[in-house]
């Protein structure tokens, strides 16, 4: 797919011409010329911006719309390596595939979704609604789906990324971008279990996140490895067909929801009363987003919260599983929320059915025939579901080369280290949605989301009106982040005595997870703090963008000159910077869309 282009003009003493990428006008000027030009424009005129986004999931979808809806004078390339956008949601198609997070909150704050068919919704179904945003808002034409990166580096003389891009069936092609967005997510880069003889098997042998579709169960005997969240949604589903299921359980998880939070699927009446019930709809969203996100203090060790929330949920597996000496197995000793809290509707009671095996111990090996345990048992299987999650070390899919010729997967190999989740020190001009130590499970994740892209768009809006070559967090900066990081973590349950996938396997940090609530991290990313940036200029002088003299509310035909002039403070800023192009094109003006606190 091509490039989308978002082309603007400047006026330039009276006469307009097009804006290139380095501020000259686009007429083939030298390079005195062009560092006179620069100045020869209105302050904070844009120049041309160029972004190359990997994925097209939740992020990489709410970018496009971020820039589309915010931003003019730029081109986007979306490659997304699967054949439809929604990532995970597009990807994970196995029996009983949903979110474990509420679906009336499971969507963008400002984009709600009244008619979900439960509260927590299939995959198809959040599949759909991302899907549906896509074409509601006209991003295909950004998104090149099929296409795969497999690699970029940074080339500091030209200060831009170069992304290697595999098209489906076709040969390797170059995009070069000023910014390289990774919305590739954490839940990717799905892994077979390290288990002697897998492949061996001459079953079938499939992975939760890759699942066939045309694979039958009805009347099969099944094995299913792990007990995460894949693991209990699979079990429900794949009991009422098969022969017999042996769930093979290698550690105990703390697994219900609240008593107000079971499964519970929505009447007719219901989503009728959610469209058209004056706040009904609003106020259910706040609601089941108050409670998560209050959910901080009860990971809190010690704390009221957690003892609170360890005897209640306790007391509720117990009635579930109603087998004293399986509840004695599955029921953890670790503090509730020290690994990710999955709701499981119906994934206790199903281990204690005619035609369900809970095997509690470790896998052994696998023959062709089946699974032996450690104590010598095999378990014959005519089918082998492996939900054994993801490679979750963050480090990418493809070889990421920045500054010096460093390599972002050996660059953290012994730990993953970002500045506040979303930016790595010698990888300038890139940005990450859900990075290391980000909100993923604090709370509300999809807020966490829009936080992260509203805060690169800050970045990309003072890179087009300031004459930015570079931002680059600093290593004090990153440094000063992860002490900071690992002095709180010493207080969460997320530093007790389990193993998750919240900690580093090299390291022993938590390194999935951000040091506070979802509330915490909004307010950290309210505003960038470009100091903790080693910011460099393309023009010789940093204030080459003030420009001509004019202001950009000067130019807006028949704008309003007075526009401080009021009769009370009315706590508006008085900086006029950035809402002043933004009500010049709510007018037509030729003017670009800033952001500041629209975004906000």
């Amino acid at each position: 797919m091509s490039s989308v282009q978002h082309s603007s003009t400047a006026a330039i003493n009276g006469i307009e011409e097009p804006i290139e990428k380095n501020g000259s006008a686009g007429n083939g000027s030298s390079q005195q010329d062009v560092q006179t030009r620069c100045r020869d424009r209105p302050i904070h005129a844009n120049r041309h911006m160029r972004v190359v986004c990997i994925g097209a999931g939740a992020s990489g979808i709410y970018l496009a719309y971020k820039l589309k809806h915010y931003f003019t004078d730029f081109t986007l390339d979306v490659y997304e390596k699967n054949l439809g956008v929604g990532g995970t949601w597009f990807e994970n198609r196995y029996p009983g595939c949903a979110c474990d997070v509420p679906a009336h909150t499971y969507t963008y704050s400002f984009e709600p979704k009244w008619d979900w068919s439960a509260n927590y919704a299939s995959s198809s179904e959040i599949c759909e609604y991302f899907s549906n945003f896509v074409d509601k808002y006209g991003l295909r034409q950004y998104i090149s789906c099929g296409h795969e990166v497999v690699g970029s580096h940074w080339e500091e003389e030209a200060s831009e990324w170069v992304v290697q891009v595999e098209p489906p069936g076709g040969a390797v092609f170059e995009k070069r971008c000023d910014f390289l967005i990774n919305a590739a997510g954490i839940l990717n880069a799905w892994k077979w279990p390290a288990m002697p003889g897998l492949h061996s098997f001459q079953g079938n042998l499939v992975h939760s996140a890759n699942w066939d579709s045309s694979l039958d169960l009805t009347g099969k005997r099944v094995g299913l490895i792990g007990n995460g969240s894949s693991g209990v949604q699979i079990l429900p589903r794949v009991q009422r067909v098969a022969k017999h299921v042996t769930a093979f359980i290698r550690s105990p998880t703390w697994v219900n929801p609240s008593r107000n939070m079971e499964y519970h699927e929505y009447t007719d009446e219901e989503k009728l009363q959610f469209r058209e019930g004056p706040g009904v709809h609003l106020q259910l969203r706040k609601q089941i987003e108050h409670v998560m996100a209050s959910y901080f203090p009860l990971f809190i060790q010690g704390s009221l919260a957690q003892e609170t929330a360890l005897q209640a949920v306790k007391g509720l597996m117990k009635q579930k599983i109603n087998n004293d000496i399986l509840a004695e197995q599955l029921i953890p000793k670790f503090a509730v929320g020290c690994r990710r809290f999955t709701p499981g509707p119906n994934y206790l009671e199903s281990l204690t059915l005619p035609n369900v095996a809970p095997i509690y111990g470790e896998i052994s090996h696998i023959t062709p025939c089946g699974c032996v345990t450690e104590g010598g048992q095999e378990h014959a299987l005519d089918v082998l579901i492996c939900a054994t999650g993801f490679d979750t070390t963050f480090k990418p899919r493809f070889p990421l080369i920045g500054r010096h010729g460093v390599n972002l997967t050996e660059y953290w190999k012994t730990e993953p280290r970002s500045y506040l989740g979303l930016a790595v020190h010698g990888f300038p001009n890139y940005f990450i949605f859900l990075g290391p130590n980000c909100p993923i499970g604090n709370g509300p994740i999809i807020i966490s989301i829009e936080a992260q892209g509203c805060y690169m768009a800050e970045f990309m809006n003072r890179w087009q009106k300031e004459d930015i070559r570079t931002f680059d967090p600093k290593l004090a900066a990153v440094d000063d982040f992860q002490e900071q990081k690992d002095l709180l973590m010493q207080k969460t349950v997320w530093s007790s005595n389990c193993q998750s996938w919240y900690k580093d396997r090299v390291s022993g940090k938590i390194t999935a997870l951000w040091p506070g609530s979802t509330l915490h991290y909004l307010e950290a990313l309210a505003k960038p703090r470009y100091d903790d940036f080693d910011v460099t200029y393309a023009c010789r002088n940093r204030f080459a963008y003030l420009g001509d003299g004019l202001s950009q509310a000067e130019l807006k035909p028949k704008g309003d000159l007075t526009y401080y002039i009021r009769e009370k403070d009315q706590g508006e800023l008085l900086c006029r910077t950035l809402m002043s192009t933004y009500n010049a094109k709510d007018s037509g003006s030729r003017l670009r869309v800033p952001l500041g606190s629209i975004l906000h």
